[in-house]
């Protein structure tokens, strides 16, 4: 029997730079609607379901036809959100998709769906694009992650990892090639199970990057890398944004 894949996209209103972002609107719809519009796409996802715990998502959301289920207010991040709603809804490969992931791209979902159903030793596995700027590097927004030769990341870092030993603090795009994570993961149903069980890590928290529960329980995270070019809305100011990616 083949692989079922659910994606769910785990949205809520609360966040403390941008209060209600996924409902801010864009040319006349919410900025979840072109998040959900792109990822039913995927030729390779078999259920979509955005997950929340906001009575307003849930009725915006319906209003532009997405399937939704409603979810604990409790969760501290949007993984835990998708366990629970896996919990519901089954799938054997699952995908997270962040709410404010503007630009992605179904057909690169749909590749890495692919490359683990190929490849069953993948439990976890997520996607980074190349950094261009030395704004970039310094955005702690831009979360930065490090991988391994054979292809699986070693760390994930608000900060320039790794350190360029003497060079100074401009120019360092130029000398290493930075890679930026893409927030978007995909797991194995026991995988995403383990993740939950686990519970939020002290790495986790100190840099507030829920990936890092991963690692910390001695997990490996397969990389992909894309060109793919997106934004997430973390403040009112990213909505300038929006028209770059969205009108291109």
């Amino acid at each position: 029997m083949a692989d079922r894949v659910t994606a769910v996209i785990p949205a809520r209103l609360g966040s403390r730079r941008f209060s209600g972002k996924v409902l801010y609107p864009y040319k006349g719809k919410p900025l979840l609607f072109y998040v959900w519009d792109e990822v039913r796409k995927a030729s390779r996802i078999d259920r979509l379901v955005i997950a929340t715990d906001s009575v307003e998502i849930m009725q915006v959301a319906r209003s532009f036809g997405a399937e939704v289920i409603r979810t604990s207010v409790r969760h501290r991040t949007g993984t835990d959100r998708v366990g629970e709603a896996v919990g519901h809804l089954g799938g054997d490969i699952v995908v997270n998709i962040q709410a404010d992931n503007i630009g992605i791209r179904a057909s690169v979902l749909s590749r890495v769906i692919d490359r683990m159903k190929a490849d069953k030793s993948i439990s976890y596995a997520t996607l980074v694009c190349p950094i261009a700027t030395d704004a970039e590097l310094f955005d702690p927004n831009l979360v930065k992650v490090v991988v391994s030769a054979d292809g699986h990341a070693l760390w994930f870092s608000r900060l320039p990892i790794p350190y360029l030993q003497g060079v100074s603090s401009s120019g360092r795009v130029g000398k290493f090639a930075f890679r930026g994570h893409i927030g978007i993961y995909f797991f194995r149903r026991r995988a995403l199970e383990d993740f939950v069980s686990w519970g939020p890590s002290a790495l986790e928290k100190a840099e507030s990057l829920e990936q890092l529960r991963i690692l910390e329980n001695n997990r490996r995270i397969r990389v992909f890398k894309t060109r793919m070019r997106m934004t997430t809305v973390d403040t009112p100011q990213d909505m300038k944004k929006l028209k770059r990616i969205l009108d291109s």
